[in-house]
């Protein structure tokens, strides 16, 4: 039965995770709570488990009398004699106390403490190994869904995937393999939560830093990434060495590189900007895919405004204004996007109003210089 015991412990230790001395000190604890629930919470217990061969060894101190009174805290001379001739009277000596001796209670106690100080012990030991796991990328399996979320064993944890935190696209199948990205891990009161997502735009980073080596050896930087899960993710690139090109370095061979990340996010467009400190070629490169004719900057206050042709202010724009919406996020500033016939008007407006201004400054330096001579005029005929 020892050798049983020890057996079933390792096997458990591998299983769950847990350093096997941990779940020997909780059979230890586990069998202590059923010893207290048979002979009182006065009694003084001691419980010690070898752990090689797995012998269980149960003592209860005593103290020696010539009568005994309470069969619970004394013992006689003559029985005390028998575990150790060397006491007398008066003396605390420890009594064993047979595994035999258990009830059904007190057993079923065990067996429930020994559990849950086991539960305890496993969510532990899942805190401890994921704990510093946020920001990656993990493969899971679904288990199940429910109250709008999805079940996903990752290794021997089960995380959760918020149903909101899925692309628009996928409904996602039992059984179905998926890659996640780890969004936070937390204690709560019933225990360790993985949360995991596939909307966070750290989740396309870590996909480009797992399928583009240069990103993963740090030659190419992602320098900013915004998205719109299931529609349109905007990243800026710059690389470290002058010989490899951040875009090219992306998008791979005939698009290679880039189509298996569009596959893992279900068709998702994605542009790859290359980053620059002139925040007019950024400006225009973020508002990718459409082409930009003109574009003015006011530094103080971050705005700017582009001029498009007629046929692109749509896709500059993009649908529900998403397009511009992203540039806004990736490059910080706030953007402004007219037409080309819009600016014209707008400028033709301009020149009217200018005009209209000197024209009025003409006139009324004629009318003063019509006054000065009549002024001037007045004054000789006084004269």
């Amino acid at each position: 039965m020892n050798r049983e015991l020890i057996h079933i412990i390792e096997q458990m230790s591998k299983e769950r995770g847990i350093p096997k001395e941990s779940i020997l000190a909780t059979l230890e604890s586990a069998l202590l709570s059923a010893v207290r629930k048979k002979y009182g919470l006065e009694a003084e217990i001691n419980i010690s488990i070898n752990h090689d061969s797995g012998e269980i060894s149960i003592n209860a101190m005593k103290k020696i009398v010539k009568k005994v009174t309470d069969s619970l805290t004394e013992i006689s001379l003559k029985d005390a004699k028998k575990i150790d001739p060397s006491k007398g009277l008066d003396d605390n000596i420890d009594s064993p106390i047979s595994l035999d001796n258990f009830g059904r209670i007190a057993a079923q106690t065990a067996k429930q403490v020994l559990f849950q100080r086991v539960r305890e012990a496993e969510k532990e030991a899942i805190f401890e190994e994921y704990k510093d796991k946020a920001g990656q990328i993990v493969s899971g399996v679904i288990i199940r869904r429910e109250k709008g979320c999805y079940f996903v064993a990752i290794g021997r944890a089960e995380a959760t995937l918020p149903i909101k935190s899925t692309l628009p696209t996928e409904s996602l199948k039992r059984g179905e393999t998926i890659r996640t990205y780890i969004e936070d891990v937390k204690v709560t009161p019933r225990g360790p939560v993985i949360l995991l997502s596939r909307t966070h735009p750290n989740f396309v980073a870590e996909l480009f830093k797992m399928e583009i080596p240069e990103i993963y050896e740090g030659l190419v930087v992602i320098k900013g990434i915004v998205r719109e899960a299931g529609d349109r993710t905007k990243l800026t690139v710059s690389s470290n060495n002058p010989m490899v090109d951040p875009v090219g370095a992306c998008v791979g061979m005939k698009g290679t590189r880039v189509q298996s990340i569009v596959r893992e996010l279900r068709g998702e467009r994605i542009d790859i900007i290359p980053w620059t400190e002139d925040p007019r070629v950024l400006i225009a490169k973020a508002l990718s895919p459409a082409s930009v004719e003109s574009i003015g900057i006011n530094e103080e206050e971050k705005t700017a405004m582009v001029v498009v042709n007629d046929q692109q202010l749509s896709i500059a724009i993009g649908k529900k204004g998403q397009n511009v919406r992203l540039a806004m996020k990736l490059t910080g500033w706030d953007i402004d996007i007219i037409s080309e016939t819009e600016y014209g008007k707008m400028r033709k407006g301009e020149i009217e109003t200018k005009l209209g201004k000197l024209q009025e400054e003409n006139r009324l330096n004629e009318l003063d210089d019509t006054i000065s001579r009549e002024d001037k005029a007045s004054e000789d005929e006084e004269q």
